[in-house]
This record gives structure tokens, sequence and C-alpha cells, in this order.
């Protein structure tokens, strides 16, 4: 059976914080339907982008709009589309520094004080593999640990939340080799399951209601001893990337190849 529940209680993270202290005791508190409580080995852990970021010092100032393109700018390895706003402004889908493709680079202005925002963390899977640690020693248990930040999907309206640093986590799930119900061999598949428990878990989080993390039971089998590869492993490289290009910016630089 597959249990989710997001954390009540934890209080405001802010910079310096150590992540694992605060949200230490909160765990304990948690109740699930068979009467048993806190976090158990095979339990998942799952904790929004921002809290991490808060506790790692990420905020920067985002007085003016200049100052909020200048954070974006800080955080782009390569723009992959843009398009102009009716109020001036301008949407940039870009690569950032942790191998992401996120509008505005993950830069958030939201829920953080006014005149900031917000960068992501610098090293996700660090991030993990240091709430892990945090939550071992306080707790007693290794619980996996997933990062998450919400992204929007190309083809796809709507946002969704997927995994941008783990640890203690079977990321991808290999089904390659297996038979399928008719008894032919799976070629292709490979399940991006760490992106799956993110998605799962923001049905029962909130962060706009305080509630930025959440723990999912059930998926003991997806729970590593060692911290593992990492979400990083979910960028696709260069090479295997069909859309590496916005239409528009695609189109553009074939015409002009075609020109010269």
């Amino acid at each position: 059976m597959l249990l989710a529940q997001a954390v009540e209680g934890l209080p405001p993270v802010t910079g310096g914080d150590d992540l694992a202290a605060v949200v230490a005791p909160a765990l304990r508190e948690l109740v699930w339907p068979d009467g048993s409580t806190g976090v158990a080995e095979g339990d998942v852990v799952v904790v929004a982008s921002k809290v991490v970021a808060k506790a790692e010092r990420r905020l920067v100032a985002a007085r003016t709009r200049e100052e909020l393109e200048a954070a974006i700018a800080s955080q782009t390895v390569r723009v992959v589309a843009e398009r102009a706003r009716p109020d001036g402004s301008t949407l940039r889908i870009v690569e950032t520094p942790q191998g992401l493709v996120m509008a505005a680079a993950g830069v958030d202005s939201s829920d953080v004080p006014l005149g900031t925002a917000l960068l992501l963390p610098e090293d996700p899977d660090d991030s993990a593999r240091r709430l892990r640690r945090g939550l071992d020693a306080r707790l007693g248990v290794r619980p996996g640990v997933v990062v998450t930040d919400t992204v929007g999907r190309p083809w796809r309206e709507g946002v969704a939340d997927v995994a941008i640093g783990a640890a203690g986590v079977v990321v991808l799930q290999d089904h390659r080799g297996r038979r399928d119900g008719y008894g032919r061999e799976l070629r292709m598949t490979t399940i991006a399951a760490a992106d799956e428990i993110a998605a799962a878990a923001e049905l029962v989080k909130g962060k706009a209601d305080g509630r930025p993390v959440a723990v999912v039971r059930g998926l003991s089998h997806l729970v590593t001893t060692e911290d593992g590869e990492g979400a990083g492993v979910l960028a696709r490289s260069a090479a295997d990337d069909l859309f590496r290009e916005g239409s528009a910016e695609a189109y553009a630089r074939g015409l002009a190849d075609g020109r010269a």
C-alpha cells in the first residue's frame, strides 16, 4: 500500500538553519493509519527545494526588474527559449548550472520577503545527502530523501513537481530486459521513479500552506542503503535531447544555417 502524508507544524526556515534539526521533531509526530508513529526504514522524506534553499542562504536581492533579471542571468548556462510578454518582461526557459531546464532558472519570488528572490539549492543532491545524514543522526533511521521543485512540461498545461535532488532512492528504475504481459522483452522502458515520488508527495504537500515536507511510505524497494547517484542523472544529455531548443529558436537557427 502506498501512503503519503504532509508533515505538519514545521516552523519557518531561515538562513543558516540546520534543516534536519528543524524537520526531525515534526517527523516524530507523524501518525500512520496502522497506529505507528514517526519515520521508518524504507520511507521517503520529500522536501520542497524552497526550504532547502532558504536554509542554505540562497536568498538574493530582487528589488527591481533589473535585479531579478540579473539573478536569473547568474543561474543561466544556456537559453533554451524566450518569449516577450505583454507587460514588457521576457519569459526565459533556460538550463541552470544544476543541469535543469526551467522557466526563469528556477528563481522564485513567492513566499520570500518583498524585494528578494530565492535561487535553487546550489547542489540539490548534496543537500539531500546532508539531510539524510542529519535525519539518521536524530531519528536513528535512514529514510530516502528527495528534494523537489515545480516545473512546467512541454505539450502539457499545468505544473508538476519533479526530483532535483535525491539520496538513498532509486532514481531511475530500469525495466529493460523484463517481459510484458505477452512475453515480449522490454527494450526501452526506464521509469523516472524519483520524479513519480515527487509528484505523489506534492498531492499532500502545500508549500503555500506551510507544508513543504511530506513522507511517502510503501516504496521500500526503491530505498537504498547507499546514497546512490542522485537526481542529476535524470538530466538528459545534449546528444539524446530531441527538444534542446524552443520551436522559434530552432527555426531561426535552421534558417541561418541554410543561408550560411
